[in-house]
């Protein structure tokens, strides 16, 4: 019976100490854990430029293609082959030879029709006067006048073979109908050209300056006009600035200008021809090289956007978690088809004034509250300038240890 009632004892100890041990594992709710500090950016409108990237290509401001215009055989090459030339300069030389022949032989007809052409009019001068007397009859004074006329008419044709024998000569020196830069020789000395077509020899291009010709979207071009109008995007004055990156993805020192807009839609692409022009002095573009241009067509004086780190992107699209009034955490679907430097803009969505969490994301649930601080960037703190020292010399780190110190004396 004793034994029976010293386990009942002990049973009510454990119980008892169970029932405290709970007891003491509750919390107050004054005791709750604080919410998670995040970092936060006020949306506020500000000045962007509004850009479009394209892809384009690049080509010569004018492009000729140097042929033979006469037959003959090439004697000689008179240019460096990737070399610059001015327009005029000595390019190839066909033998002249026969054209040489054909120019003597029509001066020589020249001179023969020159010499028949004074014999009938001094023939036809004399049956004047005769014609009256009846001394020849009036069909050999016809016959007279008219062998003059054509002797006129053969002098004039006489001049012009004179005249295309020279230019058959000229053609001879095939010359650089353009300034720029020339490209490789298409035949070698000692080759037949002209023969029955206008063999082609090099090609002579300007690429100083040089273009780039690139393609945009209608639906783009039409959407921004009409954000022009509306006043909401402000037209960029003196044209737009063009901005060019190479296959390396290295941004081209000079800044082009955009120079026309097609007025036609290309029906298969949907898209509108542009074109710009850019400087080349140092022949660094290349043309036929396809490149990506950067252009900007206006300026939008109240764009909203936010960091890039603080977009959330998921399968349903694009969205920011912001801190309500409040102080409970919201998530807002936005969307950013831009990004400009660090920032997206953001064109549907936010209305300006919410708090957008850029740091400490991963800290917060949608629903739940969160302390918003200002955020502030490791660029913006680098830069942000060093503590001023506190009276007496000490600076403010300084200062600090020495309160530390003393507490721990203390």
């Amino acid at each position: 019976m004793r034994k029976s009632q010293r386990i009942t004892c002990v049973a009510a100890a454990v119980l008892s100490a169970l029932a405290l041990s709970a007891c003491g594992d509750k919390k107050p709710q004054g005791g709750a854990m604080p919410p998670p500090e995040v970092g936060v950016v006020t949306v506020t409108p500000t000045t962007v430029s509004v850009i479009n990237e394209l892809p384009g290509r690049l080509e010569g401001v004018r492009t000729a293609e140097v042929r033979a215009r006469v037959a003959g055989i090439v004697l000689s090459r008179n240019y460096s082959e990737g070399g610059e030339v001015k327009a005029g300069q000595l390019l190839f030389k066909i033998d002249p030879a026969p054209y040489q022949a054909q120019l003597e032989s029509a001066k020589a007809s020249l001179a023969r029709a020159e010499a028949n052409a004074v014999a009938a009019r001094q023939k036809a001068e004399r049956y004047k006067p005769l014609v009256a007397v009846n001394a020849v009859s009036k069909q050999e004074y016809d016959e007279a006048v008219a062998a003059a006329g054509q002797a006129t008419a053969d002098i004039a044709s006489a001049k012009a073979a004179v005249s295309t024998a020279q230019i058959n000569l000229g053609y001879t020196a095939v010359t650089a109908p353009i300034s720029g830069r020339v490209g490789r020789a298409l035949v070698t000395e000692g080759a037949l050209v002209g023969s029955g077509e206008a063999t082609k020899l090099t090609t002579v291009e300007q690429v100083d300056p040089i273009w780039v010709t690139f393609t945009q979207p209608a639906s783009e071009v039409m959407k921004l006009r009409r954000s022009i109008e509306s006043g909401q995007v402000k037209g960029v004055d003196g044209g737009a600035r063009v901005h060019l990156f190479i296959e390396d993805g290295r941004e081209y020192a000079q800044t082009g200008k955009l120079l026309f807009s097609d007025m036609t839609v290309d029906p298969t692409t949907g898209a509108i021809t542009l074109r710009a022009q850019f400087p080349n002095p140092k022949r660094e573009l290349l043309s036929g090289t396809f490149v990506r241009v950067k252009i900007e067509q206006g300026v939008d004086e109240n764009a909203l956007t936010v960091p890039q780190r603080a977009l959330i992107r998921t399968g349903q699209g694009a969205s920011v978690l912001v801190v309500g009034g409040d102080g409970n955490v919201a998530s807002v679907p936005v969307k950013a088809p831009q990004a400009i430097g660090e920032n997206w803009i953001v064109t549907e969505g936010l209305k300006g004034g919410e708090k957008v969490i850029v740091e400490g994301l991963q800290k917060v649930k949608v629903g739940a509250p969160a302390k918003a601080v200002p955020f502030v960037s490791k660029t913006a703190a680098a830069s942000a300038p060093a503590a001023q020292p506190a009276a007496g010399g000490a600076s403010a780190p300084a200062a600090v240890t020495a309160d530390k110190t003393d507490a721990k004396q203390g």
